[in-house]
């Protein structure tokens, strides 16, 4: 029996919403009658698609078709802005796509300004687990460290986000000043984004050569805010390059370890679909990337 367009689009709405309700205001319908393709669905496939959780999830069996429905919902938008041509002005092609925080605050809006007749529903992650919503399907494109493609994508690189461990002349003077990097790190209180972000404890390992270290960590899960916690004083954290530097050089910054940085490096992964909209934020995304990136 073939699988229906319209349950597949619907299901693919309940992941990408997170709900049935949510599904039912983005397709317009009402939430029985989401409720009610979702389960012919599941009738057809002979398997439990979605788990009822907040946000809704795919079961096993659902990630194998939660990308086939987006994509349908993909070429289906393409195709009525196509079909209706001039008769409206109205943008109808929607695009998830996932980012990391510091791709998203730094360089990643520009990309998104170029590309106008589009809606975008933006996620955030950490840049090493973006990948994972577009293996469960949820997103169409994703910034991500993997340069091993997705099933179902094609990769291309970036180029990479340089981070320079910096700290204010204040967290200087009390933590570093007159000390060994080496021996101050395991004592001076380290800013971290969450409990995902890695980069710092990496910094931490490359210069002291001790993979167990647990220095004082507070978790600042903003771009803007770690920026400030740093300037402010609060501990040391590594800061992109590009806002980095002008204070370091300044005076207002202190770089803790001239010539030493982290290099992330950074790829772009998108469904392989013949889609004019994800082609056109591809070329502004690489665009936007050559002009910030190593």
């Amino acid at each position: 029996m073939a699988l229906d367009p319209v349950q597949l689009a619907t299901f693919h709405a309940v992941i990408a919403q997170g709900s049935f309700d949510a599904a039912a205001r983005a397709l317009h319908v009402t939430p029985s009658a989401v409720s009610q393709r979702i389960k012919a669905l599941e009738q057809v496939v002979g398997q439990v698609l979605v788990r009822r959780v907040r946000p809704c999830e795919p079961t096993t069996a659902g990630q194998a078709l939660v990308r086939l429905g987006g994509q349908i919902a993909l070429l289906e938008q393409e195709a009525l802005g196509a079909a209706r041509g001039t008769l409206t002005t109205a943008a109808t092609t929607r695009l998830s796509v996932v980012v990391n925080a510091d791709s998203l605050a730094y360089w990643f809006v520009p990309a998104l300004v170029a590309v106008p007749d589009v809606i975008f529903d933006l996620h955030t992650d950490d840049e090493g687990h973006t990948a994972e919503m577009l293996r469960a399907g949820t997103v169409m494109a994703a910034v991500t460290t993997e340069d091993v493609p997705v099933q179902g994508c094609s990769v291309q690189p970036l180029g990479g986000m340089r981070y320079l461990a910096a700290a204010s002349p204040g967290a200087h003077a009390t933590w570093f000043a007159g000390r060994d990097l080496a021996s101050a790190l395991p004592d001076a209180p380290m800013i971290r984004f969450n409990r995902k972000d890695v980069l710092q404890h990496r910094f931490v390992r490359e210069v002291t050569g001790l993979p167990d270290l647990d220095p004082p960590v507070h978790s600042v899960p903003a771009s803007s805010a770690f920026d400030a916690a740093v300037r402010l004083g609060l501990g040391w954290g590594l800061l992109p390059e590009q806002i980095a530097a002008a204070d370091i050089a300044a005076g207002r910054l202190v770089d803790l370890a001239p010539g030493r940085f982290v290099d992330v490096p950074l790829y772009w992964q998108r469904w392989r679909l013949e889609s004019a909209a994800l082609t056109a934020l591809t070329g502004a995304v690489r665009t936007a990337a050559a002009a910030a990136l190593r």
